[in-house]
């Protein structure tokens, strides 16, 4: 009984987690001026000399968006792969 509760337990946690990542995606997907804001964000870091994947700029988009770290980390890679491919 034991670890059919666990597998169940281990089942609606990553199912939770999926269900969050794809609403933090959609509010992208939703909202274009939103994408287009996070690539100016991202050219103007990349003028800099500091990349999109930079622990700095997850850290604002983190602290920006109340978001944890790595919600931030997989809708910076969202956005520049949708939105601006160009940005490095």
């Amino acid at each position: 009984m034991t670890y059919l509760s666990a597998i169940l337990i281990a089942y609606l946690a990553s199912t939770s987690i999926a269900y969050g990542q794809s609403n933090l995606l959609e509010s992208v997907k939703k909202n274009p001026d939103e994408a287009k804001a996070l690539c100016n964000k991202f050219k103007k870091q990349n003028q800099k000399g500091i990349s999109y994947r930079s622990k700095k700029v997850i850290d604002d988009i983190s602290r920006e968006r109340n978001l944890s770290f790595t919600d931030a980390e997989i809708l910076s890679v969202y956005v520049i792969g949708m939105y601006c491919p160009e940005i490095k």
